[in-house]
């Protein structure tokens, strides 16, 4: 019984059981194959390899042009397979159509150069509809107008703050030239501010406004010229008795086509 326990005690305190110590003596031959392998791999990268070119068509048939190959026959069968389709179901609708169909679009739309057209509605508003929209046209362009310059507006006021210009200015009165003389002195003695440092963070923000600054006044100039022009086109559709001027009667000509209402008297 003590020699059973004893061998028991010596095999459960063994380093490597038989199995392990058979692992343990496999386990670098693996180790050695794979590294073998991926060397032969990246070897086997790094040999150039000849380029196969695809098969040009014979000099005897070079007058049929390029030799067709299997993926653009795919591409050829594509499109006569879906012609077909298309053919297919355009024959089955002219069989089973119904002779008395009938239907709004055919007498209201017009066919031209294959495509159904719907024909123009000429008067669709009357005169004080169109008026009306006109006018919340006119009211719509003239709020993003408003709404450009007041942004300007600040703009312009906080990048003359950032290089140390005040927007604000103040009128002196001066009763001689004397007085007038020692005012600008001394209001040249408070502008002259020192150079204050500025980062180069600060800098590309202050150019990205300046350009922002030059975009929204072109685009408020634009809207005020589109504004001015709705006015006029409104102003034209009103009634009463009007006549374009011409150039040698404007005092000052810019291009600009002016109007000239007829006085009528009013009641």
């Amino acid at each position: 019984m003590e020699s059973s326990s004893e061998n028991r005690r010596v095999v459960g305190n063994s380093p490597l059981s038989p199995g392990r110590r058979l692992l343990s003596s496999w386990f670098p031959v693996i180790s050695t194959v794979k590294s073998h392998q991926t060397t032969m791999s990246s070897l086997r990268k790094a040999i150039p390899r000849p380029a196969h070119k695809e098969r040009s068509q014979p000099q005897e048939r070079k007058r049929f042009g390029l030799l067709e190959k299997h993926k653009d026959y795919v591409l050829r069968a594509k499109a006569y397979h879906k012609k077909e389709d298309i053919k297919k179901k355009l024959k089955e609708k002219a069989y089973f159509k119904n002779p008395d169909e009938f239907y709004f679009k055919m007498i209201n739309s017009k066919t031209k150069d294959g495509v159904h057209r719907a024909k123009e509605e000429v008067n669709k508003y009357s005169a004080e509809e169109l008026m009306v929209m006109k006018t919340q046209d006119i009211g719509y362009v003239f709020q993003k107008w408003q709404s450009e310059k007041n942004k300007i507006d600040k703009l312009t006021a906080s990048l003359q703050f950032a290089e140390g210009q005040s927007s604000r200015k103040h009128i002196y009165y001066a009763e001689d030239k004397e007085e007038a003389r020692e005012l600008e002195l001394q209001t040249r003695s408070q502008t002259d501010i020192p150079e204050i440092y500025i980062s180069k963070d600060i800098k590309k923000k202050m150019e990205r406004s300046y350009r922002d600054l030059e975009a929204r006044k072109s685009r408020a100039k634009d809207l005020e010229k589109l504004y001015m022009d709705m006015s006029m086109q409104k102003e034209l559709q009103k009634k009463g008795r009007k006549r374009k001027l011409r150039d040698d009667e404007i005092l000052n000509p810019d291009g600009k086509a002016v109007y000239k209402w007829r006085s009528d008297r009013k009641r």
